[in-house]
């Protein structure tokens, strides 16, 4: 029985938004794919200012200029939008886990009317 493309493209599809959702959902995940991107922006970058300099001279390639630093910008906003996510989404573990201990507080308390 063979694949047909339209098939092939929808489990190429299912399986990046799979390993999307396993990137935000996970907290080392997200930091370490954070890292990554700023990392490969940093040696982009590094490797633009010298040994890919002749090639992306911007009076001749323009075209290759752009694409290059739209490259750069892509990564390094989509590490920032990591970045944002992973900022709120520790702020409401932390809101959880001040709840959760504001309840067991109020439950291991004695009722302050019976010390009156």
């Amino acid at each position: 029985m063979e694949n047909s493309p339209e098939e092939k493209r929808l489990q190429a599809a299912s399986f990046l938004v799979h390993a999307t959702r396993g990137v935000i959902r996970d907290q080392n995940t997200r930091r370490y794919a954070m890292l990554f991107l700023l990392a490969l922006v940093l040696v982009l970058l590094i490797l633009g200012g010298t040994l890919l300099r002749p090639l992306l001279n911007p009076p001749r390639e323009h075209l290759l200029f752009a694409l290059f630093f739209l490259a750069c910008i892509w990564l390094t906003v989509t590490a920032m939008l990591l970045a944002i996510f992973d900022l709120l989404a520790a702020r409401l573990e932390a809101r959880g886990a001040e709840l959760a201990l504001r309840e067991k507080l109020k439950a291991d308390t004695p009722s302050s009317t019976s010390n009156r």
